[in-house]
């Protein structure tokens, strides 16, 4: 007698469940003990992505220390305290203004549309002054002999800030504006790698950081004592510290109200620059720099 087809059924059921069950069982064990493709991969793709990010980080970190920071000379170390100069340049023009998009120092070059249409004079715009009397001064013998003490700029607008002398100044107008514009947004520039400041804005008045008992002589074209200025330093004391106030504008005159001495080197009327540099000459025969 043959048996029902609902039991050969069942069976046969039961015994396909089996099957499947121990094939799948080894699939199971292998799955568990080798990690998926995308596993075993996602460490390397992690590595790849950490280093991806700490180059980025580096070069993140080199742009904004360009940005940022200034480089400075080598500071001439004997161990002798050796008489020195202060210079401060009166009424530099360093003004910040929004052009487009972006903060920029102001210029009759660039900006002579922008200044008219604010009913400005672009000829008073001139920033190239400071720049070339700051290079007369950092490129002289007397600074790389470490005679410098310090440099103050004060702006039209009043703003006053200290210049280490041992900065080494940007030699094109277009990096000097660049540097000015973030020195008057941020107040301060630190040194490449350090934290020292080597530009800092400070409070008014400058007075405040002269050396007590230093001479403060003022220039101007339109002083009534004329002087030969080799023959005027080389007759001042080392004992007493020498601060030179010079004007860095297009026109006009210092305010003379708090120098000791106004004084007239020439009878032309001179560039910034050019009076400084006869300054530095005179200073560098005193004290026989060559």
């Amino acid at each position: 007698m043959g048996r029902s087809y609902s039991v050969k059924g069942r069976k046969k059921k039961r015994k396909l469940h089996e099957a499947a069950a121990s094939d799948a069982g080894p699939v199971a064990e292998e799955a568990e003990e080798l990690p998926l493709p995308e596993e075993a991969g996602g460490e390397d793709r992690r590595k790849d992505e950490e280093a991806a990010a700490a180059a980025a980080a580096g070069e993140d970190e080199e742009e904004h220390a360009a940005v940022e920071g200034l480089p400075v000379v080598p500071r001439p170390v004997d161990g002798k305290r050796r008489p020195g100069a202060i210079f401060v340049l009166e009424r530099a023009c360093l003004e910040v203004g929004k052009v487009g998009k972006t903060m920029q120092i102001l210029n009759s070059d660039d900006h002579a549309n922008y200044l008219r249409k604010q009913n400005r004079n672009p000829a008073d715009y001139r920033p190239d002054i400071i720049h070339q009397a700051l290079l007369a001064i950092f490129d002289s013998p007397l600074t790389k002999a470490g005679r410098l003490q310090a440099v103050y700029v004060r702006t039209e607008k009043g703003v006053l800030f200290e210049i280490k002398p041992h900065v080494r100044m940007p030699r094109t107008f277009k990096r000097f504006c660049g540097l000015m514009s973030q020195l008057l947004q941020k107040l301060s520039i630190t040194a490449v790698g350090k934290r020292e400041k080597l530009l800092n804005v400070v409070k008014n008045p400058v007075t405040r950081y002269l050396p007590v008992g230093a001479r403060k002589i003022g220039l101007s074209f339109s002083a009534e004592k004329s002087v030969n200025l080799f023959d005027y330093v080389a007759k001042s004391s080392d004992d007493e510290p020498l601060v030179f106030v010079v004007g860095a504008m297009a026109h006009g005159k210092i305010d003379k109200e708090y120098t000791d001495d106004y004084i007239q080197i020439c009878s032309y009327p001179l560039s910034a620059a050019c009076c400084l540099n006869q300054i530095c000459s005179a200073l560098e025969q005193k004290w026989n720099i060559a």
